[in-house]
């Protein structure tokens, strides 16, 4: 019996039976095998450590200039609008201005932003970015809705980067 079902998954994959195109809706299948993944992995590597720096104003600033450089134009800016790259994305990513991350442990945001987020775009930052500045965004993300006032003033000066309109509603418009 489970070579069967092998095969046939095989030859569904083989001949193009599992969608490849980002602009298709993921089957049920494909949504719990990735969260029922991520999650276990988390649990499994994520450190349950508090974040080791101080929270203040450099800090949380500096984690605000990293976004505004590395994550803005997926996760979109303070107004919580998606840019046209995140219209596109395959998984949709968050738009964190308006549905943040402030919930989620330190350990699991930190892990998260280093390690990436396989087949949805989230890359891993941990070449690109040092520990104190993966510590600094996560620091940032997890006080977002809750910053004080030099810091809450740099996050609303990052440039939206929504569109004034999408070729959707311009094609909804059209007909």
């Amino acid at each position: 019996m489970v070579v069967v079902l092998f095969v046939l998954a095989f030859v569904m994959v083989r001949f193009g039976f599992v969608p490849a195109n980002a602009d298709t809706k993921p089957s049920s299948l494909e949504r719990w095998a990735a969260h029922t993944s991520l999650d276990a992995t988390i649990r499994r590597e994520a450190s349950m450590a508090p974040n080791p720096l101080p929270l203040n104003d450099s800090n949380l600033i500096a984690g605000i200039k990293l976004y505004g450089t590395n994550c803005l134009v997926c996760h979109g800016a303070a107004d919580g609008k998606p840019s046209n790259i995140a219209h596109g994305l395959y998984q949709h990513a968050p738009q964190l201005g308006h549905h943040g991350v402030e919930d989620d442990p330190e350990g699991e945001t930190y892990w998260k932003i280093a390690h990436g987020i396989r087949l949805t775009g989230m890359p891993a930052f941990d070449n690109a970015l040092d520990d104190k500045q993966i510590w600094q965004l996560t620091m940032f993300l997890k006080h977002m809705d809750a910053l004080p006032p030099s810091a809450h003033a740099q996050w609303a000066k990052l440039p939206s980067q929504a569109p004034h309109e999408t070729a959707q509603a311009r094609n909804d418009a059209q007909r």
